[in-house]
């Protein structure tokens, strides 16, 4: 793991003793937007996208959208999509993207061969009310391709459609749980990125060791299952993306849960581009 991301952990925990206490009324989705549309503004790999809007207890809310283009890596791109915050009580998720995004402007190397599709609020308001469900009432990450009526959801749905993710990485903490684990599809990718995205996370959190986690059969930490209608590809698409949950548990300091979520982007980012270049041989 890079000096920067440690540096980086020494900004969060520095950044978060500073913070005030705040009622859940008082978060702002455009208090966390306005440092990297500062950024965007400026830089030649990060684009902010500002255009999908939607209704939702009769105030108008925006999907935010981030666009990082890393440097040429000599073949296509590689298209990751990162969405955090579609339960509106798991903040640090959101935060958590938000650093990466700005470890990412200040090495963007880090990034080389990937344009990587960041959705920090998936869940706006949610996320202001801090609450798990939509203003609707909903838990969103219930609702996918079951031709749900949800504008948060349908836009996210369009976003997975028409970039045709090789990957999808979603942020959720765990208020039942006292580790860091990940839910995963494809026995492959269990060995070459969620094992060392886990490994690189338990600098920071202890691992998840439990047989059964949030009641599926795990293993060291990873879950090879999910719930119907989670946030994932079309069903029918193929070939499919890898598709992991990363989860933090929700107990745990604020500051420390960030620093697992960026050690383990970065570490599935070296480790695709491994996986990538290996795969004709596995």
């Amino acid at each position: 793991m890079s000096n920067l991301v440690h540096q980086l952990a020494r900004d969060i925990a520095r950044s978060q003793a500073a913070i005030k206490p705040q009622s859940s009324r008082q978060r702002s989705v455009a208090d966390l937007l306005a440092p990297l549309d500062e950024i965007a503004a400026k830089s030649p790999s990060l684009v902010a996208n500002h255009g999908a809007h939607f209704e939702a207890g009769g105030e108008n809310y925006e999907l935010p959208r981030y666009l990082f283009i890393g440097p040429k890596g000599g073949d296509a791109p590689i298209r990751i999509g990162i969405f955090a915050a579609i339960h509106g009580d798991e903040p640090e998720g959101a935060y958590a993207v938000a650093r990466f995004l700005k470890l990412l402007e200040a090495q963007p190397d880090l990034a080389t061969g990937y344009y990587l599709s960041v959705y920090p609020v998936c869940n706006p308001a949610g996320f202001e009310d801090n609450t798990r469900h939509s203003r609707a009432g909903k838990d969103l990450n219930r609702e996918f391709w079951k031709n749900s009526a949800e504008p948060e959801v349908r836009l996210l749905q369009a976003e997975i459609v028409s970039r045709s993710f090789h990957g999808i990485i979603s942020l959720h903490a765990d208020n039942t749980s006292h580790g860091f684990y990940g839910i995963v599809r494809g026995a492959t990718l269990t060995k070459h990125l969620i094992e060392p995205a886990l490994a690189a996370a338990e600098k920071f959190l202890p691992r998840d060791e439990r047989p059964t986690i949030d009641g599926f059969q795990a293993s060291h930490g990873i879950i090879r299952e999910g719930y119907g209608g989670m946030l994932s590809g079309p069903p029918k698409v193929r070939p499919r993306p890898f598709e992991i949950v990363l989860e933090t548990p929700a107990a745990s300091p604020a500051y420390l849960q960030q620093c697992a979520y960026v050690a383990a982007l970065q570490t599935i980012l070296v480790e695709y581009h491994k996986f990538i270049a290996y795969a004709p041989n596995l």
